[in-house]
């Protein structure tokens, strides 16, 4: 079976849930899946349940205990609310240590991709850090043009480029239309968003 290339992307909920759901499926099917997650940490509800599906399905996040932000992104009122869990960087000048976690990611996933070990490998936020910088497109295409014929990708985030957008063979976009984050100020609620 040929193995094609996902992107989901957009400001909408649903990218990660569309990805692990799509993972769940081919677990169903008795596939193998690895689901590298992109600048985040273990610290979402659906790693207590992934983790224990092993060895089918491989979960890694790749991320510091805190965000990044490119300088002049963020308004004074957001800096606030993430105080020291962000680090803001100059464009162009990502932490250092960051962008280890992010290459080790990228080499494990080109490694994955190219081997056939598995028949699903999801790049989870890799649109986010291609729109960082911590990503090159040069390299993400590297994995995109060497992955197995029978390998599936899917990539998710927020900021797909159009050149991503381009050499997809399927992308979805969510588009908030209405969330209670805006309406009624709500953090992120264990179980549904984290």
């Amino acid at each position: 079976m040929k193995g094609y290339v996902q992107v989901y992307t957009g400001n909408g909920k649903g990218k990660t849930t569309a990805a692990i759901g799509i993972s769940i499926r081919a677990l169903g099917a008795g596939k193998r899946v690895l689901f590298l997650q992109f600048m985040k940490t273990r610290a979402y509800s659906e790693h207590k349940i992934m983790t224990s599906l092993e060895p089918n399905l491989i979960t890694k996040a790749l991320g510091k205990p805190f965000f990044v932000a490119v300088e002049g992104m963020m308004t004074d009122e957001e800096r606030g609310k993430w105080q020291d869990k962000v680090v803001i960087f100059p464009p162009g000048q990502p932490p250092k240590e960051y962008l280890t976690v992010i290459n080790a990611g990228l080499q494990e996933a080109k490694q994955a991709v190219q081997s056939g070990e598995y028949d699903l490998v999801v790049l989870d936020e890799i649109n986010c850090a291609l729109h960082f910088g911590l990503v090159s497109w040069d390299d993400l295409l590297d994995i995109i043009d060497t992955k197995a014929s029978t390998t599936e990708l899917i990539l998710t985030g927020r900021g797909a480029t159009a050149e991503l957008i381009e050499r997809a063979d399927l992308v979805t976009e969510m588009k908030e239309i209405k969330h209670y984050y805006a309406t009624e100020g709500l953090e992120a609620r264990l179980g549904i968003e984290n």
